[in-house]
């Protein structure tokens, strides 16, 4: 298994509408493994493929794993996943994002939905989600249409946080310009 790079706001590639894996095979299968573990060391509780790069319909989620918790992980594998039922009532959660760094915000979403999605052996799973599972599971699905947890915020927010992430980019690449100069000279 391998870390992967997780791509952070402004990155375009995290606006990229997924696309559906046709075949599941030993290199989604690696693929799915690399994101766990890389979720699970950021420390984050889901991960979109999309967030690593590749423009794949897949997400694993685990909210019983925290990096210090003693509790066993419980790893959920999502491939092609949808939503196709979402209650009315609403909840409300502090949301963050591993592309979104130390950023937080309530966001309201529905309280329960069902999802059906291929599991990791190709198996079509329908489950029920509500509590945090719902949360992180809506939140996932909006990365693979391309969206993110602040697309929920009031423009005025959401604006700062792009500019100041943008921003925070610019100074990065600069930095790294300036010591490849340094390193030249």
């Amino acid at each position: 298994m391998a870390l992967l790079p997780i791509l952070t706001i402004p990155d375009p590639r995290l606006r990229v509408i997924s696309t559906p894996v046709e075949r599941i095979d030993a290199e989604i299968h690696r693929l799915l493994d690399d994101m766990l573990e890389t979720m699970y060391e950021a420390p984050g509780i889901g991960l979109a493929a999309v967030q690593v790069g590749v423009a794949k319909r897949i997400v694993v989620i685990d909210i019983a794993k925290r990096k210090d918790d003693a509790e066993p992980p419980a790893p959920i594998f999502l491939l092609n996943p949808q939503i196709v039922w979402a209650c009315e009532e609403l909840s409300t959660y502090n949301e963050g994002c591993l592309s979104v760094p130390e950023y937080f915000e309530d966001v309201q979403r529905p309280a329960r939905v069902r999802v059906r999605h291929l599991s990791r052996e190709g198996e079509t799973i329908e489950f029920d989600a509500e509590g945090l599972l719902a949360t992180v599971v809506q939140h996932e699905l909006d990365h693979l249409e391309g969206g993110l947890f602040i697309d929920h915020l009031s423009r005025l927010k959401r604006e700062r946080v792009v500019k100041k992430f943008t921003k925070a980019a610019r100074l990065d690449a600069r930095a790294a310009e300036h010591a490849t100069e340094n390193a030249d000279a």
